[in-house]
């Protein structure tokens, strides 16, 4: 019950209190009367007294769950299939899960658990996981990419079979964004990536670099050639190293025409000497 429910407004400004029976002069002293130790105790005591005399109320009955307890009888058997559709280039899982021995009037159900929710492995974002559960198996879990899931009807949907015990899941990622349709190139860009930013004019082609001037006393007529620049990693050859007996010696000029030498030609066999007449036996 709220504190101002047990006081008086009397006159000339006084207030009493009913609880604790005191006057007080004005609004500010009762109301510092109300958060003293004496007023609370009042209170409380008339709480609880109240709480005594009141008649006993019948608590409403709490079900009470008791954790199932069920012998596991090993892991299903499953069946997983990869497919791929060439059309709208999307990647697909197809399970199915046998629950021969599966408890009656139950059926399997699925979850999907993120990398940071089991302890068995390592966390990594790049995978999730999809549980299957059914009494008395053991929950089973298979690891695939942390891909969004296509969750149109088509593409993702359940199965169970009362009859052959078989549970049937099938489910498509989204393609990612790369494998849909690329964006073209922007304009003012090139495929050797050297354009500009969307918008941006196109770059103006590059100028030839400029020969050097020539000379003031250069002839005139057609430009000195300029030498090509060696190769990288070719050097020019060596000179030849010095002989042991000094310099070459100069090879002397030919003999003045009439000479003895002056029918000597370099290269041919000299001339052989006439042929002598043979004595024949004489007479």
């Amino acid at each position: 019950m709220p504190c101002h429910a047990h006081h008086t407004h009397l006159s000339a400004g006084r207030y009493e209190c009913k609880l604790c029976l005191t006057l007080h002069n004005n609004e500010g002293n009762y109301l510092a009367h109300t958060q003293g130790k004496r007023h609370q105790t009042n209170l409380a005591k008339r709480a609880a007294r109240e709480a005594k005399d009141a008649p006993a109320q019948p608590q409403p009955n709490k079900r009470k769950l008791a954790p199932r307890k069920s012998v596991k009888i090993g892991r299903p058997g499953y069946t997983v299939t990869k497919q791929y559709d060439p059309d709208t280039k999307q990647h697909s899982f197809l399970f199915e899960i046998e629950y021969p021995e599966i408890e009656d009037n139950s059926k399997p159900r699925h979850r999907f658990m993120a990398s940071y929710e089991q302890k068995i492995q390592s966390w990594d974002k790049r995978y999730q996981y999809l549980l299957f559960a059914a009494e008395p198996y053991e929950v089973i879990g298979f690891k695939i990419p942390s891909t969004e899931i296509d969750k149109s009807t088509d593409k993702f949907f359940s199965y169970w079979d009362p009859d052959k015990k078989s549970y049937i899941l099938q489910l498509y990622f989204k393609p990612r964004a790369p494998e849909i349709n690329r964006q073209p190139a922007a304009p003012g860009t090139v495929p050797n990536g050297t354009g500009g930013p969307p918008g941006a004019p196109p770059r103006p082609p590059s100028q030839p670099q400029a020969l050097p001037p020539p000379p003031p006393n250069a002839p005139m007529g057609m430009p000195p050639r300029i030498p090509p620049p060696p190769m990288s990693g070719l050097q020019p050859p060596p000179p030849p190293p010095p002989l042991a007996n000094g310099p070459p010696r100069s090879i002397p000029p030919p003999p003045p025409s009439g000479g003895p030498m002056a029918n000597f030609t370099p290269g041919a066999p000299p001339p052989r000497p006439p042929m002598q007449g043979y004595p024949g036996p004489q007479q």
